[in-house]
C-alpha cells in the first residue's frame, strides 16, 4: 500500500444501527488517527477519501475508512441523521482502542455526522470534506449551525464550484476553510479549468496534511 509499510485490514463493528465496517490504513509510527466517514451517495471509494488514505500514513497519521451500517447492509439510501449518528457513536470505542487522539472526519453527510458528534465523543478535531452547507439552490436551508457547533478545531475543504455551498458562502466562525479550485461536490474538476484531478487531490491532501501537523 502506498505511503505505509503496513497492509490495510478490515474490521466489522456492531453498533446500535447495525454492523459497521472499518478499513484500517495504519501509519508505521502513528501519532494521530483520522476517521473518515462517507457521504449519502457513495462509499469509501470516493476520490478524496482514497487520496487521504494513500498520503497521510507517511506523515504519521493512521486512517480509518468507516462504512456506515446502511452501506454494509447493501442499502441504496442513507437513513436519517439520527441513525447515522448512532452508527458513528457505536464504532467510536473501536477507533479509540489504540489510545491515539482521534480526528473525526468525513465527506458530505459524513462531515455533518463528525460535526454533530465531535464534542460528545471527545474528538480531537474535525475534518469536514465537502460540507453540505445547504441543498443545491436552497441557500436559505442552511446547516451552518452544525458546522459552527463542532466545538473543536475544524478544517473545511470545499470545492470552488460545490453546489452544496461554495467557499464564499460559508459564515464566519472558529474554523479554517481550504478551497479546491473549480471542484464540485465530489472534487471533480472540469477539463477546461486546466486543473487535473491529480493536482486537485494534491491541493486537498496538502491542505489536510499541513492542518493535521498542528493537531496533537
Amino acid at each position: 500500500m502506498k505511503a505505509t509499510e503496513k497492509e490495510p485490514r478490515t474490521e466489522t463493528v456492531e453498533t446500535g444501527a447495525g454492523p459497521a465496517r472499518i478499513t484500517w490504513v495504519p501509519a508505521k509510527a502513528p501519532r494521530l488517527l483520522l476517521a473518515l466517514g462517507h457521504g449519502a451517495g457513495g462509499g469509501i471509494e470516493a476520490r478524496d477519501l482514497k487520496a487521504l488514505a494513500a498520503v497521510l500514513p507517511a506523515h504519521g497519521v493512521s486512517v480509518a475508512l468507516v462504512e456506515q451500517p446502511w452501506r454494509v447492509a447493501g442499502k441504496k439510501l442513507a437513513p436519517a441523521p439520527k441513525t447515522l449518528d448512532t452508527g458513528w457513536r457505536g464504532l467510536w470505542p473501536a477507533l479509540t482502542a489504540a489510545g491515539l487522539p482521534v480526528v473525526a472526519g468525513g465527506r458530505s453527510a459524513g462531515a455533518r455526522v463528525a460535526c454533530r458528534t465531535a464534542t460528545g465523543l471527545g474528538a480531537r478535531a474535525v475534518l469536514a470534506l465537502s460540507f453540505p452547507l445547504h441543498p443545491p439552490g436552497r441557500p436559505e436551508k442552511s446547516r451552518e449551525d452544525e458546522l459552527l457547533a463542532s466545538g473543536v478545531p475544524t478544517l473545511v475543504v470545499q470545492g470552488g464550484n460545490d453546489p452544496f455551498g461554495r467557499p464564499a458562502e460559508f459564515p464566519p466562525g472558529e474554523y479554517r476553510i481550504a478551497e479546491v479550485p473549480h471542484g464540485d461536490h465530489g472534487f471533480a474538476v472540469p477539463k477546461k479549468s486546466g486543473l487535473t484531478e491529480e493536482r486537485a487531490m494534491e491541493i486537498l491532501t496538502t491542505s489536510v496534511t499541513g492542518w493535521l501537523a498542528g493537531i496533537g
